[in-house]
């Protein structure tokens, strides 16, 4: 069975699991109090630090769930994303409106593929 390691642990989360090949972890803004815009640059940021972190790259996201407080938003959401994503490489992608709460205007959920560790 490939192993199983858990980065940086709290009572109620790690910050990444990973399993075998495979990385999941979830990304929020730092700074909740920014604008949709600023929340989303700073949580697409937060993925490309986090790949860096796990030996990994955009080229290898599989899969990311983008939780939005306001469905409004989607199209800065997808003029960021179109930014970011690598042609060619796109992840299989779901976005939903979700109650955030607070000042949380997005949440994404990440699975990516990585080196063996």
């Amino acid at each position: 069975m490939p192993p199983l390691h858990r980065l940086v642990t709290t009572p109620r989360y790690a910050d990444v699991v990973t399993h075998g090949d495979t990385a999941y972890w979830v990304e929020v803004a730092d700074d909740t109090s920014l604008d949709a815009r600023g929340q989303i640059g700073q949580v697409l940021a937060q993925i490309d630090a986090t790949l860096v972190t796990i030996g990994s790259d955009r080229t290898r996201l599989l899969q990311i769930v983008i939780h939005l407080a306001d469905l409004t938003d989607a199209a800065i959401l997808d003029e960021l994303w179109d930014a970011w994503v690598p042609q060619g490489h796109p992840p299989v992608r779901a976005r939903v409106q979700s109650g955030l709460g607070g000042t949380c205007l997005v949440e994404m959920l990440v699975t990516a593929a990585i080196t063996q560790q």
